[in-house]
């Protein structure tokens, strides 16, 4: 259903609150009334404010931009009309948690006029039931077409000194561990909280990225984040901690600007989610709802992908993505690697290869990523290099006719690998032939990479122009009807609603940093409430040998998880796009738990969170979009977390065997990482399922009905 409602006279009529308190200021509620957002122009300033169930969320905080050259757009203006809508549809995702989503929210629009420069801005805000968001608008006008912009100045007044799970504000990356503490105690705490990184700009110590989850005192969770991020900057937030005022901070560009603006244009949406349950943090679609819808009038190309690769073994492992040691530099047109000699630590080598296209196929997985067989390797990283590879050259132990044949021939595709090393005209100019030969070998995803400083130098991974090339690797995918997992690219903001070849992003610390220096044993439980808020991560989970030094004895690393919550992140973690990202061999030895991550689907029908709270434990139940079995996963922090589950939402009346996958009674994320417990039982909607997560731990349950009708559904 759809309908929208123009007159305030007709919003009344509806039953939803719409005041107007003088001629300036408005009232808007959400259709339940949860969320209520007033907006207003007070001495020329725009400003709003955000109330729950009537307690305040943001309180009266300023909106505008300062510009580069001429008068801003803060103040002076005066508000030349107000107008509302609503809105309620159910529109189906090509793939998601859920099969149907509710996209239903008032809308209210401030149109205002700069006298003094006959200037037209206009806010939209759109409030829904669990939040809001709200955007600036610049119409089609002769006294404001071009202009840039020095800083947003969008204002986040918080009520008190929450506390909040964060991470440094930087326009390079996103891969530091989360903090957990109060408001006040950022700027304390941010130098602590920064590791090295192979790009990496700080902007302030009080800086941190979106999406911010915070709670407050009394029981109110709230988050900050973005939607629609198209054509503008990434926005971080900049805090105030005197006041506890949250500003807005785009990253800039080679010259310092904030944004290039050609009007017509709007920002992308700020958005706010709050509930007085963590549950609906993770259930919320807010974000998604704030995108457009999809862009693509055919999507039977688009498939979630299960996939297993050539990538832990140089990751953990230690093995080389180069070919030779004999090159100290390469170019690549005045260089024949058939006259150079392997060092034999090059993994994407045809029999490797082969022996995971052979391990998918036995155990039904869609996809092989091979990392490492394309040429230029060999000095790839750290010398600012514009031609650095060219997308299509395999190395001499890699055939390409040959594996793609051999893959086909079983079912399996293989996933290309296009690491850019930040060079981005190089890659815009390889991108057609590199899109072309996959079509020519049958490859329908990418993984693409990022890793270090951006070419052209200066600019920053998360600046205007390098979303729009991120957007446009997307869109030009998609006429070759490609899916693409970005690596190091900005974090997501629902793009892939409208976009949904855009079946994963890294955009934080994954799995890989385990073989690093670890992630703190909490990380899987902040993860969904914030990074995940966007889209989907490929976090690449299911790693059962967690002692780092029998992968590599010269790793650092400290695995900080149980086996049985590597299983359990398959439910937690949502993505379209899941990696079992462990070698065949080590898989060999623990065959049982593997059945679980051959079993648990990557698509849902229904998804339901069963238990929250941010940095301590995460329980959901999905349920199967091509079946009617459901899967089950908790995630836990230090401190681990006992569960008494209701199965309730099984179907009444039917039958069904639980296989549970859980941390062993002396399990533990730092002595005892592999210790699990598998077992099997007869559950229905009336069972309560008692289960327990070790710290840092987890477990899994596949929930299967027993009525083979049923099943085959």
């Amino acid at each position: 259903m759809k309908y929208n409602l123009f007159s305030a006279a007709a919003f009344a009529a509806a039953g939803l609150s719409l005041a107007f308190q003088g001629a300036s200021a408005a009232e808007i509620s959400s259709p339940s009334g949860n969320v209520t957002v007033e907006a207003d122009v007070v001495a020329g300033v725009p400003t709003y404010s955000v109330s729950y169930k009537g307690k305040p969320v943001i309180k009266p905080s300023t909106l505008g931009l300062q510009l580069a050259d001429g008068a801003d757009l803060m103040d002076g203006f005066e508000l030349a009309s107000t107008s509302t809508s609503t809105f309620d549809e159910t529109w189906q995702p090509v793939w998601g948690e859920n099969s149907n989503i509710r996209n239903n929210y008032n809308e209210l629009l401030l149109e205002m006029r700069q006298p003094s420069t006959g200037r037209l801005m206009n806010l939209r805000f759109r409030v829904y039931d669990d939040g809001m968001g709200l955007r600036y608008e610049f119409p089609r006008q002769s006294n404001l077409v071009y202009f840039i912009i020095k800083e947003e100045k969008t204002q986040f007044a918080m009520t008190g000194d929450h506390t909040a799970w964060w991470i440094a504000g930087d326009y390079d990356t996103q891969e530091y561990d989360w903090t957990e503490s109060r408001l006040s105690e950022i700027r304390e705490k941010h130098a602590g909280s920064i590791s090295g990184n192979a790009s990496q700009t700080i902007f302030s110590p009080t800086g941190v990225q979106t999406s911010l989850q915070m709670k407050t005192d009394d029981g109110l969770y709230i988050n900050l984040h973005e939607a629609a991020l198209v054509d503008y900057s990434c926005m971080h937030l900049n805090l105030d901690d005197k006041n506890l005022v949250f500003e807005s901070w785009l990253t800039p560009d080679a010259q310092g600007n904030k944004g290039h603006i050609q009007c017509p244009a709007h920002t992308p949406w700020r958005t706010v989610i709050v509930s007085d349950d963590a549950r609906d943090m993770l259930s919320s679609n807010l974000i998604l709802n704030l995108n457009e819808p999809c862009a693509y009038d055919d999507t039977s190309w688009i498939k979630p992908v299960k996939y297993v690769g050539v990538w832990w073994e140089m990751i953990g492992g230690g093995k080389e993505w180069s070919y030779t040691y004999d090159l100290p530099s390469v170019k690549l047109d005045q260089l024949d690697y058939s006259q150079t000699k392997t060092h034999g630590r090059h993994p994407a080598n045809n029999e490797n290869v082969k022996k995971y296209i052979d391990f998918a196929a036995e155990h039904g997985f869609d996809q092989v990523l091979v990392e490492g067989w394309n040429v230029g390797w060999e000095d790839w990283f750290g010398h600012s290099k514009d031609y650095v590879f060219d997308f299509v050259t395999p190395y001499p132990d890699f055939d390409i006719d040959m594996l793609n044949e051999y893959a086909h021939a079983k079912g399996v595709r293989l996933m290309m690998h296009h690491e850019t090393s930040g060079s981005i005209r190089n890659y815009e100019r390889h991108m057609k032939k590199a899109y072309e030969l996959m079509e020519k070998y049958g490859y329908n995803s990418v993984k693409s990479g990022y890793v270090g400083n951006m070419i052209p130098r200066g600019e920053h991974h998360y600046g205007q122009w390098l979303n729009n090339h991120y957007l446009y690797a997307v869109t030009e995918a998609a006429k070759h009807k490609i899916m693409v997992n970005a690596h190091e690219a900005v974090r997501p903001t629902g793009l892939c609603r409208t976009y949904p070849n855009l079946i994963g992003n890294e955009s934080a610390r994954g799995t890989e940093y385990e073989a690093f220096a670890g992630n703190k044993p909490f990380h899987t439980t902040v993860l969904p409430f914030t990074r995940l808020q966007g889209g989907p991560m490929d976090y690449t989970p299911g790693i059962f040998e967690l002692d780092m030094k029998k992968v590599n004895p010269n790793s650092e690393g400290n695995f900080n998880s149980t086996l049985a919550r590597q299983l359990a992140l398959y439910v937690t973690m949502y993505s379209p796009l899941q990696m079992a990202a462990d070698t065949p061999e080590v898989y060999a030895r623990y065959m049982d738990a593997f059945q679980f991550i051959k079993d648990v689907p990557v698509d849902w029908a229904e998804s339901r969170y069963l238990e929250a709270e941010p940095g301590r434990y995460i329980t959901v139940a999905r349920k199967d979009k091509n079946s009617e079995e459901w899967y089950l996963g908790c995630t836990a922090g230090e401190e681990g977390h006992s569960s008494d589950l209701r199965l309730d939402f099984l179907q009444p009346g039917v039958k069904y065997e639980a296989t549970i996958y859980a941390d062993a009674p002396d399990a533990h994320y730092a002595t005892n990482r592999q210790a699990y417990r598998i077992s099997t039982r007869k559950v229905d909607s009336k069972t309560r399922l008692k289960l327990k997560a070790a710290p840092g731990g987890g477990y899994a349950v596949s929930i299967k009905p027993v009525d083979n009708s049923l099943a085959m559904k």
